[in-house]
């Protein structure tokens, strides 16, 4: 897979990705929540974080 260097291209997959996550976190009840869907927010935000970083190593 090719990696994403246009700066307009890298905004656009975050904020796909955060649109994702807000989905996501909007779509869980906390009177049902479980640990795991915690953790899987919790891995969302990392994944977001660690694309983050890799476009602005690129920049």
């Amino acid at each position: 897979m090719k990696p994403i260097s246009d700066k307009d291209q890298q905004v656009n997959y975050l904020k796909e990705r955060l649109q994702i996550f807000l989905e996501v976190l909007d779509a869980i009840d906390p009177e049902t929540t479980e640990l795991e869907d915690i953790d899987r927010l919790i891995q969302m935000m990392d994944d977001l974080e660690n694309k983050m970083d890799q476009f602005n190593s690129r920049s």
